[in-house]
C-alpha cells in the first residue's frame, strides 16, 4: 500500500474554544502573559520507511534537539535490549480470515457503500457526506515534525470484514478461527474463557467481532457496545454526542474518519452510577491493504465513573498502513473517566521498513462542574505516531490529566503530547510525560496549556522529560503557553538526559548486569506514568518495553 497520512490537529487548537481567534498558521498565538514559540529549525528528517545516513548534526540555537553521530558497540547492545524481540512471535502473525473487502478508493460512492453495509440510517448516510465533503476542502498538514511520502488515498481499502462473525447474542455462528485468532492474541472472547472483570470490545478490521459482559452491564444500566451497533439501537444518544467533542471539521483527518469510519465502541454510564467492572476494547488490523477508521464514543452523565482500556496490535507487514481514529470523550456535572492506553501497533523492521502509520485525534470534554477526565497512554508502537489526547475544562472546578511514556526505536517518529484547554473557573490539570529516544528515532513532545479570560484561578503543572538512549537518537520538546488571565498560575519544567556508559559500568561494578541496569534506569525514569496505569496494563508494559523486570512496574 502507498504510505499514508499526516496529522490530526492542523492548529493545535481545539475548534469550539470560541474565547480563541481564528488561526491562520499552525501554533501561532497572541498572547503576551507567557508564551514560548520555537524558531524554524533547518535539521534534517527522520524517515520511517527510508534508510538514514548518519550525519553530524550540529546543535541548533533555540532548539532542545540533541543529535549525534557515531554508533558504538555499547549503543547497539542498548537498541537489542530495548527491542520488541517477541512481537513476531506474539503479535506479528496474520490469519487467513474468509473476509468481504471492498475495492480501493475514496468517493462518495464508497461512503454509500460503507453506509449501506452498515445498514445505517439516513441521517448517518448525511453526517458522513458532510464530513466528506469538507475532506476535500481541507489540505494536509505539515507542520509535524514527522516526515512521510505523500498519502495516496486512493490506493486504501475502506472496508474489511470476516463473512462469518458472531450476532449481537452469541458467538456460536462465528467463524471457529475467529475466536482462536483472538485468544492466540490474549484477548479470550468464549463465555468460559473470558476475563472475568473486564469487559472487552473485540475489533477486526472494520467490524466488532464480539463485546463480552453486555448483559452483565446492561443490569447496571450501562450500555457497552460496538458503535455500529449503538446506531441502530440507540440512536438518540449517538445522534446527541457524536461530533460534539470532535466535529467532522475539527481537522484534516477528523473529517476523514467522520466520512469512513468503520466500527469502535460506543460506552453511556447513567446517572449516580459506577460502572461495575472496566471496560476495554482490543484493536486488530489482520488485512494487508485494509486501514482502520474506528470511532469511540464515551459519555458519563452526572456523577458516573468509568475506567476504560484500549490496546491495539497488527501484523508484521513490509508495507505502510493506516491507523485514523477519533475518540472522543463527554463528562457531565460530577463525572470521572479515566482512559489508558498501550499503544502497540507494528512499529516497522530495524531499517524502518513497514508499520503502521497512527494519527489518531483524541479530545475528552469536562462539559460539567466538577468534572474529571485522565489521559494515560504508554507508545511503543508505530512507524509514525501523530497524536494529542486532550481536555476541555468547560465546568468549574474541573480536572484534566495526562500521564505519557513514549520510546521510539530504530527509525520510529513520534509527535505526541496534550492540550489543556481551562475554560472554567478553578480548573487544574497536571501533564507528565517521558520520552525515550532510542537508534534513529526521533521522540517530540507538543503541548498546549491554554488558559482563557473567564477561567479565574486556574493552574497546572506540567513536567516534560526526555531520555536519549545512544549518539543517534533525538529528542524534541516544543511547549505552548498562552494565558489570557492574571489570576492563574502555569507551571512548566522540561529536562533531557542521556543513559551514558559510565552510569551503566555503576551498575556493573557492583554486580547488576547490563539489562537489568538499563530496566532499573527506565523503570525509575518512567514510575510516574506507570504507577496511574491499571494493573491489568502492568505485565503488558513490561513486555512492550522488552524489560525483564522482577514484579510489577515502577
Amino acid at each position: 500500500m502507498a504510505s499514508l497520512l499526516s496529522n490530526t490537529i492542523p492548529h493545535f487548537s481545539p475548534k469550539p474554544i470560541k474565547d480563541s481567534p481564528k488561526l491562520n498558521k499552525p501554533f501561532s498565538f497572541q498572547i503576551k502573559p507567557i508564551f514560548f514559540k520555537p524558531s524554524k529549525l533547518n535539521l534534517f528528517k527522520i524517515r520511517a520507511d527510508v534508510g538514514f545516513e548518519s550525519k553530524t548534526a550540529k546543535t541548533v540555537p533555540g532548539n532542545s534537539e540533541v543529535t549525534g553521530t557515531s554508533s558504538t558497540s555499547s549503543d547497539d547492545k542498548i537498541r537489542e535490549i530495548l527491542r520488541n524481540r517477541d512481537y513476531n512471535v506474539k503479535f506479528g502473525f496474520n490469519m487467513d480470515i474468509d473476509s468481504f473487502t471492498i475495492p480501493k478508493g475514496l468517493s462518495k460512492e464508497t461512503i454509500r457503500l460503507i453506509s449501506s453495509l452498515k445498514e445505517e440510517p439516513d441521517w448517518m448516510l448525511d453526517f458522513r457526506l458532510n464530513a466528506f465533503e469538507r475532506f476535500l476542502k481541507m489540505k494536509e498538514p505539515k507542520w509535524s515534525d514527522n516526515e512521510h511520502p505523500t498519502i495516496d488515498f486512493q490506493d486504501i481499502c475502506y472496508y474489511s470484514a470476516p463473512k462469518k462473525k458472531p450476532t449481537v447474542n452469541s458467538l456460536e455462528e462465528a467463524d471457529p478461527e475467529l475466536i482462536k485468532y483472538f485468544d492466540r492474541l490474549g484477548i479470550p472472547l468464549t463465555e468460559r474463557n473470558r476475563l472475568a472483570n473486564v469487559a472487552v470490545d473485540a475489533v477486526l478490521d472494520s467490524v466488532s467481532i464480539a463485546t463480552t459482559h453486555r448483559k452483565t452491564l446492561e443490569k447496571a444500566g450501562v450500555i457497552f457496545c460496538s458503535i455500529s451497533e449503538a446506531i441502530k439501537e440507540y440512536p438518540d444518544l449517538v445522534r446527541k454526542y457524536l461530533g460534539r467533542v470532535v466535529p467532522s471539521e475539527d481537522n484534516y483527518y477528523s473529517a476523514l474518519n467522520s466520512a469512513v469510519f468503520s466500527d469502535g465502541s460506543f460506552c453511556y454510564i447513567p446517572k449516580d452510577t459506577k460502572c461495575p467492572m472496566q471496560i476495554s476494547t482490543y484493536f486488530r488490523i489482520n488485512a494487508m491493504e485494509t486501514g482502520q477508521f474506528e470511532r469511540t464514543l464515551i459519555v458519563a452523565d452526572d456523577r458516573s465513573f468509568v475506567e476504560y482500556l484500549e490496546g491495539c496490535t497488527a501484523p508484521s507487514y513490509d508495507k505502510n498502513q493506516l491507523h485514523a481514529a477519533v475518540v472522543e470523550l463527554y463528562c457531565a456535572e460530577g463525572a470521572e473517566i479515566k482512559y489508558s492506553t498501550v499503544q502497540n501497533w507494528y512499529a516497522g523492521d530495524e531499517q524502518g521498513k513497514g508499520g503502521i502509520y497512527n494519527f489518531v485525534t483524541k479530545r475528552g470534554l469536562c462539559a460539567g462542574d466538577r468534572s474529571k477526565i485522565s489521559w494515560t497512554q504508554v507508545e511503543t508502537g508505530s512507524a509514525i505516531t501523530w497524536k494529542y489526547p486532550s481536555v476541555v475544562l468547560e465546568g468549574d472546578d474541573t480536572v484534566g490529566e495526562f500521564y505519557s511514556v513514549a520510546l521510539t526505536n530504530n527509525y520510529q517518529q513520534a509527535d505526541t503530547g496534550t492540550k489543556m484547554i481551562h475554560k472554567g473557573k478553578n480548573t487544574r490539570s497536571r501533564i507528565i510525560s517521558k520520552g525515550i529516544s532510542v537508534g534513529h528515532s526521533r521522540n517530540c513532545y507538543r503541548g498546549l496549556v491554554q488558559v482563557q479570560s473567564k477561567a479565574d484561578n486556574a493552574r497546572n503543572s506540567s513536567q516534560c522529560d526526555s531520555m536519549l538512549i545512544g549518539d543517534t537518537a533525538a529528542a524534541n520538546t516544543y511547549p505552548y503557553i498562552q494565558v489570557k488571565n492574571p489570576t492563574a498560575r502555569v507551571e512548566h519544567e522540561a529536562s533531557t538526559s542521556k543513559i551514558g556508559e559510565d552510569q551503566l559500568f555503576y551498575f556493573q561494578q557492583r554486580g547488576i548486569d547490563y539489562e537489568k541496569a538499563m530496566a532499573a534506569m527506565i523503570s525509575g525514569f518512567c514510575r510516574d506514568v506507570f504507577n496511574e496505569l491499571p494493573d491489568e496494563f502492568g505485565s503488558e508494559v513490561n513486555q512492550l518495553m522488552s524489560l525483564k523486570l522482577e514484579g510489577s512496574v515502577g
